[in-house]
């Protein structure tokens, strides 16, 4: 692999801008910059739907030290538009790992700069917002100005019909034993509790992690992932016992095809409905609320969330977040309760409905940062199906 170094410009919309180095010449890229504050997951990071669109800051000093493996991607493609980090290790030492994150970066062609004041980037992130930027090569030609990167307005564009799947599949225990996508690290899962029962799990792909299938395959589950545009009448096609909205990125209003299938599931499955991430706004706009746009998101592997003493330390990747004032006057939420907030700023973690099987939660439980505070959802999720298996 390439030893060369070559200088790169990180270009925001205020006009800041940053120096820094890049392993090979970076042509120009445009994405939302912002920062994620884990200390490690980076692999998980790069491969997360839910960052499509986004230049991603990390504020741990040094990442690569524990280089790659192929166990622990959350989809088969690089989702970020760009890595920003103080220091990339050229080297790694991990028994799971197979190749250096440096000759990975170089391999996939990864927009990147390091070598930079990350602490600086980041506080400027908290000041002003997550906002553009550009990353180019500095001894290009090219001539950014601050009103090309007010062209782009990432908050208009619907992330989610970009990387939703675009045909159904289905997932279980025996199609999986040779896959290296699941089975690896089916058996490694944390044993929630043994369940006997097989339901069938309706999972609406927008922007899902693999992470969550392995949980759902973990339990026992068969799995069918539909596209985000898929009608109501095409998911109950599929007779499923329980749906669940996934994770993804962008503006959960512009995912207007998939509020009116989730407003159709309230209204006449009957079927138990779980959230997490950007499917928690989804189901909450769906029931009559709100989102908003938070001023630089929430990123991270440690961020405590519970309410009344209780704290739960989740990982939480999203922009918005569901406004609580919005739920005061829907008469639909006069049977719903705000069970969690996150206790950093004190926005909406969790809503669980109180009289239709409908729960939703802002972090990922998925994720292991507690490391495992929030994998009992998955078992409230399928004791709620065992309830309402009991009931027909």
């Amino acid at each position: 692999m390439s030893n060369g170094l070559y200088p790169s410009i990180l270009y925001l919309q205020d006009g800041t801008l940053y120096k820094g180095w890049s392993f090979f010449k970076i042509p120009p890229n445009f994405g939302e910059i912002v920062f994620n504050t884990a200390m490690t997951g980076y692999q998980e990071v790069f491969s997360d739907p839910s960052y499509a669109g986004q230049m991603v800051v990390f504020t741990y000093p040094e990442i690569g030290n524990t280089g790659l493996n192929k166990q622990d991607n959350e989809s088969n493609f690089i989702h970020i538009k760009a890595l920003v980090s103080r220091n990339i290790s050229s080297i790694s030492s991990n028994w799971r790992s197979r190749i250096a994150l440096k000759d990975y970066i170089i391999h996939k062609q990864i927009p990147h700069i390091f070598g930079l004041d990350t602490r600086s980037l980041t506080k400027r992130i908290r000041l002003f917002g997550v906002m553009n930027a550009i990353l180019f090569d500095a001894d290009s030609s090219n001539n950014f100005r601050k009103k090309n990167l007010n062209l782009i307005i990432l908050n208009q564009i619907d992330l989610i019909r970009k990387i939703t799947v675009k045909t159904i599949y289905s997932v279980n225990k025996v199609v999986v034993k040779s896959s290296s996508s699941f089975y690896h690290i089916l058996n490694q899962s944390p044993k929630i509790n043994n369940v006997s029962k097989k339901y069938i799990i309706v999972v609406i792909d927008l922007g899902v992690k693999f992470n969550i299938l392995r949980k759902l395959l973990s339990l026992n589950c068969n799995i069918c992932i539909v596209p985000a545009t898929c009608s109501y009448h095409d998911i109950i096609q599929h007779r499923p016992d329980g749906i669940l909205f996934s994770n993804g990125p962008g503006n959960p209003l512009l995912a207007t095809y998939t509020i009116d299938t989730a407003k159709k599931l309230i209204k006449f499955s009957n079927i138990p409905l779980f959230g997490i991430c950007m499917g928690h706004q989804i189901l909450n706009v769906a029931l009559g609320g709100q989102t908003f746009k938070l001023k630089f998101g929430h990123r991270g592997l440690n961020h405590p969330s519970g309410i009344n003493k209780y704290s739960e330390i989740t990982s939480q990747n999203h922009g918005f977040a569901v406004k609580k004032s919005s739920l005061i006057f829907q008469e639909l939420f006069s049977t719903s309760s705000v069970k969690f907030l996150n206790l950093n700023d004190s926005t909406i973690s969790a809503t669980f409905h109180e009289k239709i099987p409908i729960f939703s939660v802002q972090y990922h439980p998925e994720a292991s940062p507690g490391p495992h505070d929030s994998y009992y959802l998955f078992e409230v999720f399928i004791q709620l199906l065992d309830l309402f298996k009991n009931k027909k």
